[in-house]
């Protein structure tokens, strides 16, 4: 099954935490941050939204930082992805 986003959303997959600190330090399940940092798996195709032109500035590939708790997650064959606005994407990741 293929994920297509409308309107102004983004479709993320989010990449995975460290395990280990920069000092080799193991992390266990618990001490692992949820990742801000995802990847653009779809995009969507813009347009008229809340009577505002919006323009796709980011692609499909990108690297992307989100705030914490925005998008919503779904859970599609078996993989598990946020679906996000284009405005709740702070910053692309280079």
């Amino acid at each position: 099954m293929k994920l297509k986003p409308l309107s102004d959303r983004v479709v993320l997959k989010m990449v995975e935490a460290e395990e280990t600190t920069k000092g080799g330090i193991i992390l266990t399940g618990s001490a692992k941050e949820k990742p801000e940092v995802a990847e653009v798996v779809a995009v969507g195709p813009g347009g008229m939204v809340d009577g505002n032109q919006v323009e796709m500035t980011v692609k499909v590939g990108d690297k992307v930082i989100t705030g914490k708790y925005s998008g919503t997650q779904v859970k599609i064959d078996g993989e598990e992805l946020t679906v996000v606005r284009q405005s709740d994407i702070l910053a692309i990741v280079e």
